[in-house]
C-alpha cells in the first residue's frame, strides 16, 4: 500500500477547490487595483481618510499603492493568511482523519511502522502545499505582468511567493504537531494558534511599541512590508526553521507513543 499516493488522490479535489480560491483571491484584488485607478483617484490619497490604526496595517507610508507590486503587498498578507488556513488544516487532517473516519486500526494492521506512516503523510502534505504555492505563484505573475504596465516586479513577486511557502510549511507543521496529541481537537487548535498568531501580527503592525512581538509570529518574519523594504532579519529564518524543527519532531515523538482510537 503507497500510503504517499493513497493521501495524495485522497486530497486533490480539495487542492483544486484551495487552487481556484487563492486564483479568485489574487484576480479580485488586483482588480480592485485596476478599478481604483480608473477612478482617478489617487488610492494613497484614499487611504489617507482612513483611521490611523488601518493606514498603519495597510502599510501608508512604507508601500506606495499606486505601484502595482506594492499594493500587492498589501493584498499578501491575506494570500498568506488563507494558505496558513489551508496548511493547518491540511497538516491536522493528515493524521486525525484515520480516527474519525475509524480507519487508524486497519492502517497500522500493516507491516509499516508510524514512523512510516508519518513519513508519507509528511510528504503528501508538502507536496499539496507545494503545489497550492506553485498555482499561486503561477497566478500571480501572470496577473501582476497584466497590470505592472512594465514595472519591475519579479524579484519582490518571487521573494514573497518564497515566504508564503515559508509560512505554509511552518502552520503545516503545527497541524501535525496537534494531531499527534489527539485527533480529535487538532483542526481547532491548529487554526486558533493561527488565529492568536495573525492577531499578534495585526497588534504589531498597528501599534508599533510592541516590536518584540514581532519575533513571536511568523506573518510579521514574513510580511510583504518586511520583505519589500529590505527590513528582513537572519533571526526570522532561524526562528521558522527552529518552529518547523520543533513542531515536527515533536509530532514524531507523541504519534509514536500515544494510544489511537479506533
Amino acid at each position: 500500500m503507497n500510503i504517499y499516493l493513497r493521501e495524495l488522490k485522497a486530497h486533490r479535489r480539495a487542492l483544486i477547490i484551495w487552487s481556484v480560491c487563492m486564483l479568485f483571491l489574487v484576480a479580485a484584488g488586483m482588480g480592485k487595483y485596476s478599478a481604483q485607478l480608473g477612478t482617478g483617484v489617487s488610492i494613497n490619497e484614499l487611504m489617507q481618510t482612513m483611521p490611523e490604526a488601518l493606514q498603519k496595517f495597510f502599510g501608508l507610508g512604507v508601500l506606495d499603492l499606486s505601484v502595482a507590486i506594492e499594493y500587492f503587498g498589501v493584498l499578501f498578507t491575506y494570500i498568506a493568511l488563507v494558505a496558513a488556513v489551508h496548511a493547518a488544516m491540511l497538516g491536522a487532517g493528515m493524521i486525525s482523519k484515520e480516527e474519525r473516519d475509524k480507519t487508524a486500526e486497519f492502517l497500522m494492521s500493516k507491516p509499516v511502522s508510524r514512523a512510516h506512516v508519518l513519513n508519507a503523510k509528511l510528504a503528501a502534505a508538502l507536496t499539496n502545499v507545494l503545489a497550492l504555492n506553485l498555482v499561486t505563484a503561477a497566478g500571480s505573475f501572470g496577473i501582476m505582468n497584466y497590470y505592472s504596465q512594465g514595472a519591475p516586479y519579479a524579484s519582490q513577486l518571487a521573494k514573497m511567493m518564497a515566504a508564503l511557502f515559508a509560512v505554509q510549511v511552518f502552520f503545516l507543521a503545527s497541524g501535525f504537531f496537534f494531531a499527534s496529541l489527539s485527533g480529535r481537537y487538532a483542526s481547532g487548535a491548529a487554526t486558533g494558534l493561527l488565529l492568536i498568531l495573525f492577531v499578534i501580527f495585526v497588534i504589531t503592525d498597528i501599534f508599533g511599541k510592541t516590536d518584540a512581538l514581532r519575533y513571536v509570529t511568523p506573518f510579521k518574519y514574513f510580511d510583504a512590508k518586511v520583505i519589500m523594504t529590505g527590513q528582513y532579519e537572519n533571526i526570522y529564518t532561524v526562528l521558522t526553521v527552529l518552529g518547523v524543527a520543533g513542531f515536527t519532531g515533536f509530532a514524531y515523538y507523541f504519534y509514536r507513543r500515544r494510544d489511537l482510537r479506533v
